[in-house]
């Protein structure tokens, strides 16, 4: 993905989700299509690439909200557009912001919906012509932490989820991190540090594409970062 394209828009947009405003980033992926999915959080046909093998949580889900996407895997580095949003617009002038959660094999610049998400969209056309372009989150809450089951002080993992913009980067800083280190993402959108972050204090800091920047720091949980899920004080303004 070239980030550095995705440059954020003034232009706020009126979305079909429920009211408010979604700024947007600059690039438009136009010449695909929305279809139905399937796309949901129960994994009824197929596994949502960005999820853990246990499917989303129920407190990431209730964050995020049920106006799901998934995204052509043909787009460079899409394991790192896990969790991020979309304004869908569709030929026939409806809009959606969706939370991507998945993608997979369509055709070039094509999304798979949810069913809430295909039932704003629909207009009873074929093809169902649209385009779309990546977006602000609303605000639902805090950043969320969710590390994987086998995450430790010397392996550690996670998922960054509910960030209202996509990523361009995290880092830690921490007992083994005297200054903040990059984090290896994914193609299931994990973000890992093979050398661990060490028992201790650590901080997580989020840079967005647009350069904005957000950090939380926490204690060494009790019960260790194995199967974790830590919610940040705040998010991206």
């Amino acid at each position: 993905m070239d980030y550095a394209k995705l440059i954020l828009s003034l232009t706020l947009i009126v979305c079909a989700c429920g009211g408010g405003s979604s700024a947007t980033f600059d690039t438009v992926y136009d010449g695909g299509q929305y279809h139905l999915g399937p796309v949901d959080y129960d994994e009824t046909r197929f596994h949502n690439a960005c999820a853990p093998a246990g499917k989303y949580s129920q407190q990431v889900r209730q964050a995020q909200g049920d106006m799901l996407a998934g995204l052509w895997n043909g787009l460079d580095d899409v394991g790192g557009l896990c969790d991020t949003c979309i304004l869908v617009k569709t030929a026939r002038g409806k809009e959606a912001l969706l939370r991507v959660v998945t993608y997979g094999d369509t055709t070039k610049n094509s999304i798979d919906v949810s069913q809430n998400a295909f039932d704003i969209l629909d207009s009873g056309e074929f093809p169902r012509e649209m385009t779309w372009q990546f977006a602000k989150c609303p605000d639902t809450g805090g950043v969320i932490y969710e590390f994987q089951t086998a995450a430790n002080e010397d392996w550690t993992s996670l998922w960054v989820r509910n960030a209202r913009v996509p990523l361009e980067k995290v880092e830690v800083k921490s007992v083994k991190h005297a200054s903040f280190t990059r984090l290896q993402r994914g193609a299931d959108g994990t973000l890992t540090d093979n050398q661990g972050f060490g028992r201790g204090k650590f901080t997580i800091k989020l840079t967005g594409i647009d350069g904005a920047t957000y950090s939380d720091t926490f204690e060494w949980p009790a019960n260790g970062l194995g199967g974790a899920t830590l919610v940040g004080q705040g998010n991206f303004d």
